[in-house]
């Protein structure tokens, strides 16, 4: 491994996810046994992090629920307000070594993971920081029975829920991380983060700036783990009051399953297979670039991936040309050196299903006009990779493959485009480009899908509302909507 790459700050900060952080503590497992943490850029074992189990989550679960009824309850909503803040501004001034880990970890090019990752973390923190002090109830006035009793005076609170179990995936960790647990204790609640066990790196870090910052012991709690054990425990503990879980579909079904013993709140941000759309009349020199950077970005591992680009036909051509141009101009390699446009894939076993796509579609009759193939000696890197002539019903085109492959389908009318577009249990984003602002506000209106990107693709604010229709999930992520999540509502009423 290059020296040159290999900082001191970073190996500083992997060192921290050696132990976990559980009631202000950081403490070693139950277990005697550990997760080998990879770079996937080349394969070496970078960290050696505890596989924890559900004593573990025993520990964390007790330490948040002894937090939540303790000193973090007895706090105002502006302290809690700028208890947030302050971790804002402490990510903002360790936002490189942040994006260093994210970027090993996750195999990100450096510039993604230091602009978008950890930027936009720092943006949702800024929002979330603003809502405790405006978290308020209602007074409603009753009307019924007017002949028993009253007057009455009626009013709402909003409380918080709890303890908040955070599942957070591989792709994006730190970002995915905080869309979980600024709302959850802006709201009041009190978290146990269970990351990726691939990419564990940057919460440990952001654990260590949690305490710096003067949150109460056991407010935020970390526990590093398999999905079956320590995901599993936190699911079903009966002291969770709720799971936040960003993930595949399959995962998400088995978890609403094991919340049913005390009957949690779940809320699930899953997959997608987004339609991008580009009609005759679209600025093709924003359209095409745009698309690009939609697929091949965070190397195509991206829930909201425009994975699928509908060109009509007028255009196709110039679609197919601009876009495979874009894919061979892009330079892969490793995510901390400077030049890399595009990463590593996540593992061996994540390339490997990837490359089957491919080879699966290739065996049904597609045209690869380019990529298709394992990139490097080293690592799991895949070429940037567009396919054409792919079939309807080929699973590359129904699947999410989380991964650099973008099929190229012509259309030919509105209705047409908007039905294939539609034909999915996936809505989780969709783009449409056009000059025509009828049919622009026309197909925002029509498509199934939670977000939909008119004349951009991904524009995103910590404001937003994101999450998916369908199979993409439950719930939506940043966004004042999101704080419904997090709390319950009890009524009130005093005879006066």
């Amino acid at each position: 491994m290059s020296a040159t790459l290999f900082s001191e700050d970073l190996k500083t900060n992997i060192k921290k996810a050696e132990r976990m952080l559980i009631g202000g503590e950081w403490v070693d497992s139950a277990t005697a046994e550990t997760i080998a943490v990879e770079d996937p850029a080349t394969g070496a074992v970078v960290a050696s992090v505890p596989a924890g189990d559900a004593r573990d989550v025993d520990r964390a679960v007790d330490a948040a629920r002894t937090a939540f009824r303790g000193r973090w309850s007895r706090l105002t909503p502006q302290e809690r307000g700028l208890l947030l803040w302050r971790l804002a501004d402490l990510i903002e001034e360790r936002a490189q070594e942040l994006a260093e880990l994210e970027s090993l970890d996750a195999g990100m090019p450096i510039g993604e993971a230091r602009y978008v990752d950890v930027a936009f973390s720092i943006d949702i923190l800024r929002y979330y920081a603003g809502w405790p002090t405006k978290i308020t109830g209602d007074t409603i006035p009753v009307s019924f029975p007017t002949n028993f009793g009253g007057p009455y005076h009626a009013y709402t609170l909003r409380e918080p829920l709890g303890v908040v179990g955070c599942i957070v995936p591989w792709n994006l960790p730190l970002m995915m991380a905080v869309k979980k647990i600024a709302p959850a204790l802006a709201a009041g609640n009190t978290v146990v983060v269970k990351p990726a066990e691939q990419t564990p790196l940057s919460i440990a870090l952001l654990g260590e700036l949690v305490l710096e910052a003067g949150f109460p012991d056991g407010v935020f709690n970390y526990v590093t783990g398999y999905g079956e054990t320590v995901g599993a425990a936190l699911v079903e503990h009966p002291d969770v009051n709720k799971i936040s879980f960003t993930g595949s579909g399959s995962t998400g079904k088995t978890i609403i399953k094991a919340s049913t013993g005390n009957l949690k709140r779940v809320s699930l941000e899953l997959g997608g297979k987004s339609p991008n759309i580009i009609f005759a009349d679209a600025d093709l020199g924003k359209a095409i670039p745009s698309a690009a950077l939609a697929i091949f970005a965070c190397q195509g591992e991206s829930c909201v991936a425009g994975s699928r680009l509908y060109a009509h036909r007028s255009v196709f051509q110039d679609v197919v040309d601009g876009l495979v141009e874009a894919a061979e101009s892009i330079q892969l390699g490793r995510g901390l050196e400077a030049t890399s446009q595009m990463g590593a894939l996540i593992s061996a076993e994540h390339r490997d299903r990837v490359i089957g796509f491919i080879d699966l579609a290739r065996s049904e009759g597609a045209e690869i006009l380019t990529g298709g193939t394992v990139w490097g000696e080293n690592g799991y890197f895949v070429e940037p990779t567009v396919l054409t002539n792919v079939r309807p019903d080929s699973r590359v085109l129904r699947e999410e493959i989380f991964g650099p492959v973008l099929t190229i389908v012509p259309f030919d009318t509105e209705d047409e485009v908007l039905e294939l577009a539609n034909d999915t249990h996936y809505g989780l984003g969709a783009a449409v480009w056009t000059r025509d602002l009828g049919r622009a506000h026309r197909m925002a209106r029509a498509i199934e899908s939670g977000q939909v990107w008119i004349n951009c693709y991904q524009t995103v604010d910590a404001a937003l509302p994101f999450g998916g229709y369908k199979q993409s999930g439950w719930g939506r992520e940043t966004c004042k909507e999101s704080l419904d999540e997090y709390l319950e509502l009890k009524t009130v009423v005093v005879g006066l």
